[in-house]
């Protein structure tokens, strides 16, 4: 592996190796190793599939959980002690299945998709033959190989864990921690528009030294707090400004310069609306084009309800009701084939959600 295919990684995941040959180790699967000798990723994949749970399981307490009680601490002025029970916003119900989307195999496939760092793969010729570094469950399986060497490498810090899975996961957007997740709409942004990703680079920082970029009339710079301690250089393909933002975490950092981003981009007209999202909107496509759109964030993922009828002569008749839930009213296809009755469903509401928007 090349020292600047090394250092984009890096960049990529917000950590620097101590070990390299651990961040090399991640990359390199069993078919290589075989033919060549040396250590493939796989144990490193067992134990970052472990740290994730963990990781994961930590931030969703974090989020919606809180102990009611706050004291002061008295052998430490300063230093306030939360105490009480354990309350949680959200059942175990909930909060299983927020985990098991945030780390199912296809959410962990596209977060390597976003970083850009799957094409990194060292492979044996097997391996390259068959094309195998597009396989979701490669992807998978080389996020949690760099998860398992960074918890080795930091030595289990788990505030390190933290940051590299918010970097590398961006779990906000399945959480729904904002109103906006800017990482998000500036990755697909980057995507539509250069079919690149954007670039980060992450410092720490203090109060004392909080630029640690210097400051440059091409750079849109955000603004520290008491509690800063890292910035985010963001750079994306065909944008001339560079925008660096601050955070208590990396992840923060990132989101406050790709939300530096976003607003700039809002201020130059060049984010897309719903309808640039669709190229042509139709019936037969219907169905699709809306779950498109639900899932780039626009609206949740529609729902569909159907019963079936008969007609004067006893004929079946079917009728679909497509339910988003941020419209308050639902819209209807009735058809003689089940199949149309939904895309007429579909495209009632297609053409809804594009007028309204």
């Amino acid at each position: 592996m090349k020292e600047e295919e090394i250092n984009f990684i890096q960049n990529q995941i917000g950590y620097q190796f101590k070990n390299r040959e651990l961040l090399i180790q991640a990359f390199t699967r069993r078919s290589h190793a075989m033919e060549n000798g040396g250590q493939d990723n796989e144990v490193l994949e067992f134990i970052g599939d472990k740290v994730l749970d963990l990781v994961v399981v930590k931030q969703l307490a974090e989020e919606y959980g809180l102990f009611p009680v706050k004291q002061q601490n008295p052998l430490h002025w300063g230093v306030i002690e939360e105490t009480g029970p354990f309350i949680s916003s959200k059942n175990e119900g909930e909060l299983t299945r927020i985990k098991a989307q945030l780390v199912q195999k296809a959410t962990l496939a596209e977060a390597v998709d976003q970083l850009g760092i799957g094409n990194f793969l060292i492979m044996g010729k097997g391996d390259i033959e068959k094309d195998i570094q597009d396989t979701p469950s490669v992807k998978e399986d080389l996020f949690e190989a760099i998860l398992g060497a960074i918890a080795l490498d930091s030595n289990w810090d788990i505030e390190t864990l933290q940051d590299c899975v918010d970097i590398m996961l961006n779990p906000a957007e399945i959480m729904q921690t904002t109103d906006i997740n800017y990482v998000a709409e500036i990755q697909a942004w980057a995507q539509y528009h250069s079919g690149g990703i954007p670039f980060h680079r992450f410092e720490k920082c203090s109060m004392q030294t909080p630029l640690y970029f210097p400051q440059h009339p091409l750079c849109i710079y955000g603004e520290t707090q008491q509690d800063t301690h890292y910035q985010c250089e963001l750079q994306i393909a065909g944008v001339e400004y560079h925008f660096v933002g601050y955070g208590k975490s990396k992840g923060a950092a990132r989101m406050d310069a790709s939300r530096l981003a976003y607003e700039y981009l809002e201020r130059k007209n060049l984010l897309p609306t719903i309808r640039d999202e669709i190229e042509n909107p139709n019936l037969d496509d219907s169905i699709s084009q809306l779950e498109i759109l639900a899932r780039r964030g626009y609206f949740s993922i529609p729902v569909y309800e159907f019963q079936e009828m008969y007609d004067n002569d006893g004929n079946p008749v079917w009728e679909y009701k497509c339910i988003i839930e941020e419209r308050e009213e639902p819209t209807f296809g009735t058809s003689s084939s089940k199949k149309d009755a939904k895309k007429r469903a579909a495209y009632e509401m297609l053409q809804r959600v594009l007028d309204e928007d």
